[in-house]
Protein backbone atom coordinates (compact mmCIF):
# COMPACT_ATOMS: atom_id res chain seq x y z
CA UNK A 1 0.00 0.00 0.00
CA UNK A 2 1.36 3.68 -0.57
CA UNK A 3 2.28 5.80 2.29
CA UNK A 4 2.93 9.71 2.99
CA UNK A 5 4.69 10.78 5.84
CA UNK A 6 3.33 13.77 7.30
CA UNK A 7 4.56 15.76 10.26
CA UNK A 8 2.97 16.36 13.72
CA UNK A 9 0.45 17.70 14.37
CA UNK A 10 -1.05 17.10 11.16
CA UNK A 11 -0.74 13.31 10.90
CA UNK A 12 -2.58 12.90 13.80
CA UNK A 13 -5.46 15.18 12.74
CA UNK A 14 -6.23 12.77 10.04
CA UNK A 15 -5.84 9.59 12.12
CA UNK A 16 -8.71 11.62 14.45
CA UNK A 17 -10.75 12.48 11.60
CA UNK A 18 -10.50 15.94 12.33
CA UNK A 19 -8.35 16.72 8.75
CA UNK A 20 -10.02 15.67 5.41
CA UNK A 21 -7.45 17.21 3.08
CA UNK A 22 -4.14 16.87 3.19
CA UNK A 23 -2.32 20.08 1.26
CA UNK A 24 0.70 19.67 -0.77
CA UNK A 25 2.81 21.52 -3.15
CA UNK A 26 2.88 18.50 -5.52
CA UNK A 27 -0.12 16.29 -6.76
CA UNK A 28 -0.03 12.51 -7.77
CA UNK A 29 -1.74 10.23 -9.82
CA UNK A 30 -2.22 7.93 -7.51
CA UNK A 31 -5.58 7.23 -6.26
CA UNK A 32 -7.11 4.57 -3.35
CA UNK A 33 -5.35 3.27 -0.33
CA UNK A 34 -2.49 5.59 1.27
CA UNK A 35 -1.58 4.56 4.69
CA UNK A 36 -0.49 7.90 7.32
CA UNK A 37 2.37 7.87 8.65
CA UNK A 38 3.72 10.21 11.51
CA UNK A 39 7.45 10.98 10.57
CA UNK A 40 9.69 11.99 13.85
CA UNK A 41 9.19 15.63 14.23
CA UNK A 42 6.74 17.51 16.02
CA UNK A 43 6.16 21.15 15.12
CA UNK A 44 5.65 22.59 18.54
CA UNK A 45 4.61 26.21 17.49
CA UNK A 46 1.65 24.35 15.38
CA UNK A 47 0.30 23.10 18.08
CA UNK A 48 -0.07 25.64 19.62
CA UNK A 49 -2.72 27.15 16.76
CA UNK A 50 -5.83 27.64 18.94
CA UNK A 51 -7.84 25.52 16.42
CA UNK A 52 -5.04 22.83 16.48
CA UNK A 53 -4.65 22.77 19.97
CA UNK A 54 -8.78 22.72 20.39
CA UNK A 55 -8.77 19.58 18.42
CA UNK A 56 -5.67 17.79 20.10
CA UNK A 57 -7.05 18.72 23.53
CA UNK A 58 -10.46 17.12 22.83
CA UNK A 59 -8.65 13.40 21.64
CA UNK A 60 -6.64 13.99 24.94
CA UNK A 61 -3.35 14.86 22.79
CA UNK A 62 -0.51 17.39 23.41
CA UNK A 63 2.80 18.21 21.61
CA UNK A 64 4.59 15.91 24.38
CA UNK A 65 2.51 13.09 23.62
CA UNK A 66 1.73 12.69 19.90
CA UNK A 67 2.92 9.91 18.37
CA UNK A 68 5.91 9.42 16.02
CA UNK A 69 7.43 7.17 13.72
CA UNK A 70 4.69 5.25 12.81
CA UNK A 71 1.75 4.70 10.77
CA UNK A 72 -1.60 5.83 12.50
CA UNK A 73 -4.16 5.09 10.00
CA UNK A 74 -4.91 4.40 6.46
CA UNK A 75 -7.38 6.26 4.42
CA UNK A 76 -8.53 6.31 0.71
CA UNK A 77 -7.22 9.56 -1.32
CA UNK A 78 -10.03 10.08 -3.55
CA UNK A 79 -8.99 13.29 -4.98
CA UNK A 80 -6.76 15.94 -5.37
CA UNK A 81 -7.67 19.23 -5.71
CA UNK A 82 -5.85 22.58 -7.33
CA UNK A 83 -6.02 25.56 -5.26
CA UNK A 84 -7.14 28.26 -7.57
CA UNK A 85 -8.47 30.95 -5.10
CA UNK A 86 -7.30 32.35 -1.73
CA UNK A 87 -8.91 34.70 0.13
CA UNK A 88 -9.36 34.94 3.76
CA UNK A 89 -12.66 32.92 4.43
CA UNK A 90 -13.15 31.05 0.99
CA UNK A 91 -10.82 28.47 -1.19
CA UNK A 92 -11.90 27.25 -4.08
CA UNK A 93 -10.28 24.52 -5.68
CA UNK A 94 -11.01 22.37 -8.71
CA UNK A 95 -10.22 18.85 -9.05
CA UNK A 96 -7.62 17.82 -11.69
CA UNK A 97 -9.30 13.85 -12.03
CA UNK A 98 -10.38 12.69 -15.05
CA UNK A 99 -14.12 13.10 -14.47
CA UNK A 100 -13.56 16.87 -15.31
CA UNK A 101 -13.46 19.85 -13.32
CA UNK A 102 -15.17 19.60 -9.87
CA UNK A 103 -15.14 22.57 -7.53
CA UNK A 104 -14.87 22.21 -3.39
CA UNK A 105 -15.05 24.61 -0.98
CA UNK A 106 -13.02 24.11 2.04
CA UNK A 107 -14.77 25.09 5.07
CA UNK A 108 -14.04 25.04 8.94
CA UNK A 109 -10.83 24.28 10.56
CA UNK A 110 -9.64 22.56 7.93
CA UNK A 111 -8.13 26.43 7.11
CA UNK A 112 -6.48 25.91 10.18
CA UNK A 113 -5.28 22.79 9.44
CA UNK A 114 -3.78 23.21 5.65
CA UNK A 115 -1.81 25.63 3.71
CA UNK A 116 -4.06 26.80 1.41
CA UNK A 117 -2.26 29.12 -1.02
CA UNK A 118 -3.13 29.08 -4.40
CA UNK A 119 -1.02 26.75 -7.21
CA UNK A 120 -0.79 24.52 -4.16
CA UNK A 121 -2.59 20.64 -4.16
CA UNK A 122 -5.58 19.67 -1.42
CA UNK A 123 -5.54 16.18 -1.28
CA UNK A 124 -9.42 15.05 -0.31
CA UNK A 125 -9.44 11.55 2.43
CA UNK A 126 -12.18 9.85 2.32
CA UNK A 127 -12.94 6.08 4.34
CA UNK A 128 -10.45 6.80 7.38
CA UNK A 129 -9.74 3.39 9.11
CA UNK A 130 -7.69 4.67 12.38
CA UNK A 131 -5.48 1.45 13.37
CA UNK A 132 -5.64 0.43 17.00
CA UNK A 133 -2.31 0.92 18.14
CA UNK A 134 0.37 2.97 15.72
CA UNK A 135 2.33 0.56 14.27
CA UNK A 136 6.41 1.35 13.98
CA UNK A 137 7.73 2.31 10.42
CA UNK A 138 10.42 4.24 8.83
CA UNK A 139 9.41 7.11 6.95
CA UNK A 140 10.55 8.46 3.73
CA UNK A 141 9.76 11.69 1.27
CA UNK A 142 6.92 11.60 -1.31
CA UNK A 143 4.65 8.52 -1.92
CA UNK A 144 6.43 5.00 -0.69
CA UNK A 145 5.44 1.79 -0.41
CA UNK A 146 4.26 0.28 3.16
CA UNK A 147 4.10 -3.51 3.82
CA UNK A 148 2.69 -3.33 7.46
CA UNK A 149 -0.40 -4.77 8.35
CA UNK A 150 -3.26 -2.76 8.68
CA UNK A 151 -5.41 -4.69 10.01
Amino acid sequence: MKAITIVQPWATLIALGEKHFETRSWATKHRGELAIHAGKKIDKDACDQPEIRAALVRHGYTADNLPTGAVLATCNLEDIYLINHHAEHMRLATSINEQGLIDEVFEGDEYAFGWYEEGRFAWKLSTLRKLPTPIPAKGQQGLWNWEGSHS
